[in-house]
């Protein structure tokens, strides 16, 4: 990425996180205007990280950190942001891992998940032309066959993207369809295969034997598939997302995150907090409506930017 792009997807990143760092940062600054840093400040602290949603583990780690290098030292709520930044970067490093196709399989079969209005389908869009624009080929899967929405967003996006979409008659068997388009995918040599699935959480149960009927037709197929499983997931639900990862895990082997809608949210705090429970990479944030805004997720930009510090 040119310096000029990277700066460009900061201060994106940055305005995109704006509610969640002010949220932060407005009360740092109010908290560590000419205070030491004692025991009650860092009580005030872990509970104003813990308000900012990075969850009790994380502000309790942050805390302790700050703890051993700064206790009862004169502070600025400057230094207070740097020192945060820093640590939440090397929280977030082990999970920020690019997605990465595999140029052996063909085709790469990536199954995403989430529940419905979190961006799936756009997501999947994004990634289909990002993947289009850097010389792969790209079949889609409208598996989500019981939303005609759904089906009708995949295939603007399909065209959106030169992708050729696979669908079927609304209320459709979703693995039937999984399996026939993993066939075409194979005949047709394609790069990478992505399949969407319905997302409703109401009646679990039924979603449950969905998404595995899915995953059990692609492995007759090929034992290794899906190669990926994202669960994409909407920011403004905040501690919501620890549910909701606990259930499509429960499911499917969820191997990635993707977060999106970090613009609309203050509560960009739940990233940290679910790199610190869950460990599970974040392959990519989006903080827009275009394509551009759904990028690989970078650990230190994204620290700052939380911090409402500059790159």
């Amino acid at each position: 990425m040119s310096e000029e792009n990277k700066g460009g997807w900061f201060g994106r990143l940055k305005a995109g996180l704006q509610r969640s760092s002010e949220k932060i940062s407005t009360g740092i600054t109010d908290l560590f205007t000419k205070r030491k840093l004692d025991a009650e400040a860092l009580q005030d602290l872990e509970e104003l990280l813990i308000q900012g949603d990075l969850g009790v583990a994380t502000a309790t780690r942050l805390a302790d950190s700050l703890k051993k290098t700064r206790f009862d030292q004169e502070v600025t709520a400057e230094e207070i942001r740097t020192a945060l930044a820093d640590e939440i970067a090397s929280i977030l490093e082990p999970v920020a891992r690019p997605l990465v196709i595999d140029p052996a399989r063909k085709p790469h079969v990536i199954l995403v998940c989430g529940v419905n209005g979190s961006g799936k389908t756009t997501t999947i869009g994004k990634m289909a032309r990002q993947f289009r624009d850097q010389g792969r080929s790209v079949l889609l899967a409208a598996g989500d066959t019981f939303r005609a929405a759904a089906v009708e967003q995949l295939q603007i996006w399909g065209q959106r993207a030169d992708c050729r979409v696979i669908t079927r008659d609304p209320g459709a068997d979703a693995a039937g369809l999984a399996f026939d388009a993993f066939k075409e995918a194979q005949a047709e040599n394609t790069d990478i295969l992505m399949i969407d699935t319905a997302g409703r959480l109401q009646n679990r149960k039924d979603l449950m034997e969905e998404l595995s009927k899915v995953v059990r037709v692609v492995r007759k197929i090929d034992a290794t598939a899906p190669h990926t499983v994202l669960l994409v997931m909407d920011a403004t639900i905040g501690q919501n997302a620890h549910s909701q990862v606990e259930t499509f895990r429960n499911m499917v082997e969820v191997s990635g995150l993707v977060m999106t809608k970090l613009d609309g949210s203050a509560k960009g705090g739940v990233v940290v907090a679910l790199a610190e429970k869950f460990g599970l990479p974040v392959h990519a944030v989006g903080v827009g409506e275009a394509i551009d805004d759904l990028r690989p997720f970078e650990a230190k930009a994204f620290a700052r930017s939380l911090m409402g510090l500059e790159a």
